[in-house]
């Protein structure tokens, strides 16, 4: 396998923090087995080992998207799936995880359209478009009905229940600068702040969470949280690396906040204080970081 492969962008990353799944090459299926074994020792690692970002590949996705929306004849959506995945590498072991650019950007259109009103969705995006759109889903679908993305994202704030697979010892911050730039004359790399877990880890924890949480909180957001981040995570090898990236995220708290963030810990102490029989310090803790995501999702507004 190659080196750590060095993308080269001017790309700032935008205020998305991604959930991602790499899977072990075994856990492919012929012939995608075989693809994304000769792209992996083509390409490369994306990071030198587990306590590095991959933060210049997700840079290098952002950019691609960019271009097809500032071509000359803009595509909402690809026209065929990307071939290209994150790539890690740990323990002797190569990791993938697929952009699935179309698939995403097709779950993502569905999103745009049950979050925003319908005059906005037709000049985001006009309904002969959508319409198109949502026909080839619908035939892509039916070619591939086990299809599921590696990767979910979120923008403007992590959601609650993506904490839920993680520990504080999985944590990684990662100041601006210290891993290098994009390149010659290009800005230093940004700030990162990520949790990389095996998927065991991550799978018993959200278990963990959720018995407790139906039990105490039966019909509660984070209940239902942990249920549907649970029932992602079972679609994947169990020898997978699950990994929450903060992306942008990180530029928008800043250095300061970036540092002291540690929305993990603080999520898993309310857990400790729920499963102790104190609601009342497990409430506190829950409303505390609903409260500190409010505040980053506001910044939105001011944008």
């Amino acid at each position: 396998m190659r080196n750590v492969t060095a993308w080269r962008t001017t790309v700032l990353p935008p205020y998305t923090a991604q959930l991602r799944v790499y899977e072990p090459l075994a856990a492919f299926p012929e012939p995608d087995r075989a693809r994304w074994q000769a792209y992996a020792a083509e390409h490369g690692p994306d990071a030198e080992g587990p306590g590095q970002p991959v933060t210049a590949a997700a840079l290098a996705e952002q950019r691609a998207a960019l271009a097809d929306l500032a071509a000359l004849t803009p595509r909402p959506l690809p026209e065929q799936e990307d071939e290209r995945a994150y790539v890690r590498a740990l323990d002797g072991v190569v990791y993938v995880c697929p952009w699935t650019t179309r698939l995403r950007g097709w779950l993502a259109l569905q999103e745009l359209q049950r979050t925003l009103p319908a005059h906005l969705v037709d000049t985001v995006l006009p309904p002969a478009l959508r319409a198109a759109a949502e026909a080839d889903r619908a035939q892509w679908q039916q070619d591939h009905p086990d299809a599921r993305p590696w990767i979910a994202g979120s923008r403007w704030e992590v959601p609650l229940r993506w904490f839920l697979p993680f520990g504080e010892e999985d944590r990684r911050h990662v100041p601006e600068g210290e891993y290098g730039s994009s390149g010659e004359g290009e800005r230093p790399e940004p700030a990162a702040l990520f949790y990389l877990t095996p998927m065991v880890q991550a799978r018993r924890r959200v278990a963990r969470a959720y018995r407790l949480l139906r039990e105490r909180t039966p019909g509660g957001p984070l209940a239902d949280g942990a249920e549907e981040v649970g029932r992602w995570l079972e679609e994947f090898h169990p020898r997978s690396l699950v990994e929450l990236d903060y992306g942008g995220l990180a530029r928008l708290l800043g250095p300061r906040e970036l540092a002291r963030e540690r929305s993990v810990g603080e999520l898993a102490d309310g857990l400790g204080s729920l499963r102790a029989g104190d609601t009342d310090a497990a409430l506190r803790a829950y409303e505390g970081l609903t409260a500190r995501w409010r505040r980053v999702l506001a910044l939105r507004q001011a944008s």
